[in-house]
């Protein structure tokens, strides 16, 4: 088997290095901007697939295929994001004879859109959150989404019915909110997704989000394993994952982890797949809807699991049978908890940070992965979603995964660029985070309230500037002795950068 990976960044790192420890040929594809990406020199081979922009690269189908075939892989990995759980693209690979290590284009069709996930659900006796049981498209009357609306109830939820991330997502407190809401959504959801076709749910008011990670064979086995808690959410957005949640019992537990796997069984799944919930306030779970692919917080579930989800997304579809406890994949060792770097500015409200990475220094030491898909000498591009790591605790106890994670933070260093860092470094410091007393719209609140900068150092920091000195000034003396000017030409540097990472092991 030789492996194509049709993504970027750290995903394409995690699932690269995954086939080397398999004995496994991969192969990176990169657009003109990741020419020098971090993912293209540690592939075993790599092939340029067009321009920098998504659509004339990464979303390009023919591409992908033909990039396999040039190479001669015999299977392609999604990884998440991009064409992760394009059913077309699914379709294009068992049609080229290419084996997709994802489920079957059949059950991403079924689960990709949310109404007709709603459907599988309550096939499978799981509860759902109230809502319409038709998607409504751009051309739908307004007098008919009003009377929807009324049925529904408010406050409600306008959603896409296509995609996710929040985007095409908007929350109706009243009926005079809704046809602007209307408007918003499904014009986002258009130009993200390409369907502007939007479905309306009763809003739960202060829900937790939790969801259960899933491994199915192609034997129908299905394996569900301990929660994750994805309540930190910046606009819908998660931005801090942990497993497990410190409001699911045992009992609670076996519940949500068997109505996900009924939920499953129900399409047939096979492969990495996760079904998400939202848990209210009295215990009362709901069916939200279900991701066909690899999570971005799959490294919190390993952790605590010990089970490495890449491998058996390979090995599934190399058509093994699953061989993995199901006791154990519901007993939690410990607790992990996982920070979303991204290359944004926290006090210029997030706006994302492109630009040199001057110096790099990852967090390391007990307890701690780092995920990451960037290095020195690399110029993160505006062409994409911005997260360039992912930043791993794993503690004996949640307080101590808090407090290790607190550690990793004040250790990471970034240089040239913008990160979220010091947010988080914020957040861990929050009595309520600290105390599990959350749900998905305390991280919204508890910006609006925020005053002071980030940035500005603690007393507990201040060692940060020397450390930031000094990566500088190694940047400075390692280009002025390469002979470069500045970020130009960063081929010689980005070479000398990888060979000292080698050196470090």
């Amino acid at each position: 088997m030789k492996i194509l990976v049709a993504n970027r960044g750290e995903i394409a790192v995690r699932i690269i290095r995954a086939c080397r420890e398999m004995g496994i040929p991969s192969v990176a594809v990169y657009s003109d901007c990741d020419r020098d990406a971090r993912h293209v020199r540690e592939a075993d081979q790599a092939v340029h697939i067009g321009p920098s922009p998504a659509a004339e690269s990464y979303l390009r189908i023919d591409g992908i295929i033909e990039a396999a075939r040039r190479t001669g892989a015999d299977a392609i990995h999604p990884g998440y994001g991009f064409l992760a759980e394009n059913a077309s693209f699914a379709r294009a690979c068992r049609d080229a004879g290419l084996t997709f290590i994802g489920p079957t284009p059949e059950a991403i069709t079924k689960m990709g859109s949310k109404t007709a996930a709603r459907d599988v659900a309550i096939k499978a006796g799981v509860p759902v959150v109230p809502g319409t049981e038709k998607p409504f498209d751009a051309d739908a009357p307004d007098e008919e989404m009003v009377a929807a609306a009324a049925q529904v109830g408010y406050p409600l939820v306008v959603k896409a019915v296509a995609g996710g991330g929040g985007k095409g997502m908007r929350t109706v407190e009243a009926p005079a909110e809704l046809l602007g809401a209307l408007a918003t959504a499904r014009s986002e959801a258009g130009s993200a997704f390409g369907d502007s076709a939007v479905y309306l749910e009763r809003r739960i008011v202060k829900p937790r989000h939790i969801e259960i990670q899933l491994l199915g064979d192609q034997y129908g086995t299905v394996i569900p394993f301990v929660e994750r808690e994805c309540s930190i959410q910046r606009r819908h957005q998660k931005v801090v994952e942990e497993s497990p949640s410190i409001a699911v019992s045992p009992e609670l537990r076996r519940k949500i982890a068997s109505a996900a796997a009924a939920v499953a069984k129900t399409v047939g799944y096979s492969n990495a797949g996760t079904i998400e919930f939202l848990l209210d306030e009295d215990g009362s779970f709901y069916f939200l809807e279900m991701n066909t692919r690899l999570q971005v917080e799959h490294p919190v579930t390993e952790m605590v699991t010990s089970v490495d989800l890449v491998h058996w997304q390979i090995r599934i579809a190399r058509g093994e049978k699953l061989d993995i406890d199901p006791e154990l994949a519901l007993t939690p060792h410990g607790h992990a908890i996982e920070c979303r770097i991204y290359a944004e500015d926290p006090d210029m409200g997030f706006m994302p940070s492109p630009g040199l990475i001057r110096g790099l220094r990852p967090a390391s030491g007990p307890g701690i992965r780092d995920d990451g898909g960037v290095g020195v000498g690399y110029t993160v591009p505006v062409f994409y979603d911005s997260m360039i790591a992912k930043l791993v605790a794993w503690g004996s106890s949640r307080p101590e995964a808090i407090a290790r994670m607190g550690r990793a933070l004040r250790e990471y260093q970034v240089l040239g660029i913008k990160t979220t860092i010091p947010f988080f470094l914020w957040l861990m410091r929050q009595p309520e985070y600290n105390n599990g007393e959350y749900d998905t719209t305390y991280l919204d609140r508890l910006l609006k309230s925020r005053t002071q900068s980030f940035s500005e150092p603690e007393a507990a920091d201040e060692d940060l500037a020397a450390i930031a000195a000094g990566l500088d000034a190694w940047f400075r003396a390692s280009v002025a002795a390469a002979g470069e000017q500045g970020p130009v030409n960063r081929g010689s540097m980005w070479k000398q950068s990888a060979r000292r990472e080698a050196l470090r092991g």
